[in-house]
């Protein structure tokens, strides 16, 4: 709230997987937007033998679906403005896969399918999709994995080292720029 009020803007907080979630979104939103940056995520992991049910749907219901119905709601509602900017947040793991993390693996896939398949569609209107796929970044939700799955994380990286949620808002910024219309997808 302190920083949207600070850049002139405003917060809008909701469930992203509620039934309402559409409804509310396009009502926060009357004049429509410019940019859609999708980074809610969550993992629930086990090995995939070890997976439940809950566990599946839940980080599908948040990574994958949420994503595509509030895009296709701001698309319908005509409240996502030619020549927006849609920005997922996908990961490596959606690339080449993660042991234990099947469901989180495959949603990230799907986004960066999402944004493969959407490209055209949305190019009629000037609007780019694309998806960022970082690799390990150290977060708190990273420091909580155990040290050894740390550290392979980090020697994954062609520099030996995580990054920066700064490296990934950085490149979802000149994503969301006017003047990267030609990359989408």
């Amino acid at each position: 709230d302190a920083l949207a009020a600070r850049i002139g803007g405003h917060a809008l907080a909701l469930d992203i997987c509620a039934s309402d979630a559409p409804a509310k979104l396009l009502e926060g939103l009357p004049q429509g937007i410019d940019i859609v940056v999708h980074n809610a995520g969550i993992t629930r992991d086990k090995t995939l033998a070890n997976m439940t049910p809950e566990y599946w749907d839940a980080v599908m219901a948040v990574n994958l679906k949420a994503p595509q119905v509030l895009t296709q709601a701001l698309l319908d509602a005509g409240q996502l403005h030619d020549n927006a900017r849609i920005v997922l947040l996908a990961s490596v793991s959606g690339i080449a896969g993660n042991r234990g993390q099947a469901n989180y693996a495959a949603s990230k896939a799907g986004l960066i399918g999402f944004a493969q398949a959407w490209a055209p569609k949305l190019g009629a209107h000037g609007i780019s999709i694309n998806a960022v796929a970082p690799g390990f970044i150290e977060t708190h939700m990273t420091a909580a994995m155990p040290m050894g799955l740390r550290e392979a994380g980090r020697r994954l990286s062609s520099l030996g080292q995580g990054g920066r949620p700064q490296d990934v808002a950085e490149a979802v910024a000149w994503l969301a720029q006017p003047g990267t219309g030609a990359v989408s997808g």
